[in-house]
């Protein structure tokens, strides 16, 4: 069994060598230039005034959240529906128990005003 991965595991190395003596010799040969002026941000031209920080609503993050969550699922019900008819019964109750569990979570999200987008 060792032997018909041999091909992968010397892929898999010889990736993380390269990238490595990549990242090494990039260190190594680039100028070293360090001052005031380059260490600086730089926002078009505009000198920085100011803290960076940026205040956002959690409404984003959150609406950003159920995107990634619906989304998933939806990458699970197709490869599902292409072999449900030879998964059998069980496999459809599986699904129904799953896509019940999202209709609730999303139905509780519509209820605490998640999707409002005021």
């Amino acid at each position: 069994m060792t032997s018909a991965y041999a091909a992968v595991y010397a892929i898999v190395l010889l990736g993380a060598a390269f990238a490595a003596v990549t990242l090494i010799a990039a260190k190594l040969l680039r100028p070293r230039v360090e001052y005031a002026r380059k260490l600086s941000t730089y926002e078009c031209g505009i000198p920085a005034v100011g803290t960076t920080e940026v205040k956002l609503n959690i409404r984003f993050y959150l609406f950003a959240l159920l995107f990634v969550l619906f989304d998933v699922e939806t990458l699970f019900i197709y490869p599902w529906a292409v072999t449900a008819r030879r998964l059998g019964p069980p496999a459809i109750a599986e699904m129904g128990v799953f896509l019940a569990i999202l209709v609730a979570a999303l139905a509780y999200a519509w209820a605490k005003g998640a999707l409002r987008w005021e």
